[in-house]
């Protein structure tokens, strides 16, 4: 009868019923499948023992930020400043898009706001500068998933909870593969643009450094506070979520955008982002719950080790399922759904949690490119008109570029761990 479960789960999910509500009814029908209906008695203090976790808390609060960010006339000070910055580069826009990402994704932590505030200013700019529409909102949606490496990120969090890791390593150890993400863009936009002679900025269009720095200052605060209150040890990513919510709202007052109403906006947006969020962890919880009562983990661990997969072999193997749950599955929903099961048999042969984190936090996120689903690909496209086929087509090269990056966090473990080993975030 364990065969009702996912069939129950696909009828559901063709329904159009939430995701949340698909799983937590294909979990209750799987307890009595399996003979365990028995233990759902105690399915609810499973269920609150997943959601009361202190990590999570920051959740909210840097969600909060980010929209707060998001109404508050941060993002055209930003652009301007990577206007600034790497404007006058061959293929500049391109730069000044990549370079925004980084920024925004120090303030948001989410890849789809980033794709759609930057989709909403740059791509028109890039399209009047002579960037065809498809080349600009491919670069839009390949550089906005800095936003969930680059810290503060929410995947993190929700990793982090899940597998009781340390958050502030998490966000420590995300930084330099953010940042070689962004440098591995910037030089695939570098080779367009001299391979299909991109335009430069003229130096009368480039807003003046100085002043565009100083008008800047306020949004930079933001991630510089996060950062710096986690890395000196005087917050902790929660304290610091809570501390940036109050820095963007100065920082909206500051730009003269941050109204009661955006501000009453941001909260609604928040609950509603937060709660879906909850509610999604509460019905994998169910099915973790089952999992752990008929010892999936140890059954994976021992076809691993029957089929003789070393680490690396393994390591290779989760990643491709991680590729593929990509395509179909939001990234929460296949981090609730996989980390439980597969990642602890990673870290039995050796894996460094931190370094695993951060890899699966990089490897799901490329799903945010990849159809059938493709959420940043659907943002932009919405937002921007381009055909969402003839866009994913063009995204194709930068994907190619981060799955190579991808890799090299996989075979390279030190890229992720040397600054928070350094920082004395992880041991020797």
């Amino acid at each position: 009868m364990i065969w009702a479960a996912p069939v129950l789960g696909a009828v559901l999910l063709a329904s159009g019923l939430a995701i949340a509500y698909v799983i937590g009814a294909s979990a209750v029908v799987a307890f009595f499948g399996a003979g365990q209906e028995r233990y759902l008695a105690i399915l609810p203090q499973q269920i609150f023992s997943k959601i009361d976790v202190f990590a999570l808390m920051a959740m909210p609060l840097f969600i909060l930020a980010g929209e707060i960010m998001n109404r508050g006339g941060v993002t055209r000070v930003l652009i301007r400043l990577a206007m600034a910055l790497v404007g006058r580069l061959p293929g500049g826009l391109g730069h000044v898009n990549v370079m925004t990402s980084v920024f925004f994704a120090g303030i948001s932590g989410s890849a789809v706001a980033d794709s759609a505030a930057v989709s909403n200013t740059l791509v028109p700019a890039m399209r009047e500068q002579g960037y065809t529409l498809t080349y600009a909102g491919a670069i839009t949606a390949a550089s906005s998933i800095i936003g969930p490496i680059v810290p503060p990120s929410i995947v993190m969090i929700f990793y982090g909870a899940l597998m009781n890791t340390s958050v502030t390593a998490l966000f420590i150890a995300g930084i330099v593969p953010g940042l070689l993400l962004a440098l591995a863009l910037m030089l695939a936009n570098g080779y367009f643009a001299w391979r299909d002679d991109h335009p430069r900025a003229a130096k009368g269009e480039l807003p003046p450094f100085l002043p565009t720095l100083l008008r800047a200052l306020p949004a930079l605060c933001i991630p510089g506070i996060i950062l710096g209150g986690i890395v000196f040890g005087l917050m902790t990513p929660t304290e610091a979520a809570a501390v940036a919510v109050v820095a963007a709202a100065f920082a909206g007052m500051a730009y003269e955008r941050m109204t009661l109403m955006a501000l009453f906006e941001a909260l609604k947006r928040t609950a509603m982002l937060s709660g879906s969020i909850f509610m999604l962890i509460a019905a994998v919880s169910a099915l973790g719950y089952l999992g752990a009562l008929e010892r999936l983990p140890e059954a994976i661990a021992d076809m691993v080790t029957g089929a003789g997969l070393g680490p690396v072999e393994y390591m290779l193997l989760l990643n491709v399922i991680f590729l593929l749950a990509g395509m179909v599955l939001d990234t929460p929903v296949a981090l609730a759904l996989l980390v439980p099961l597969l990642a602890p048999v990673a870290l039995e042969q050796g894996a460094d949690p931190v370094h695993l984190g951060i890899v699966l936090c990089f490897n799901l996120t490329l799903g945010l490119l990849t159809p059938p689903l493709g959420g940043c690909l659907i943002i932009v496209s919405t937002v921007t008109g381009i055909n969402y086929w003839r866009l994913a087509r063009a995204v194709l090269p930068f994907l190619v570029v981060e799955i190579a990056v991808l890799g090299v966090l996989i075979w390279v473990p030190e890229v992720t761990l040397w600054l928070p080993r350094v920082l004395g975030f992880i041991g020797g």
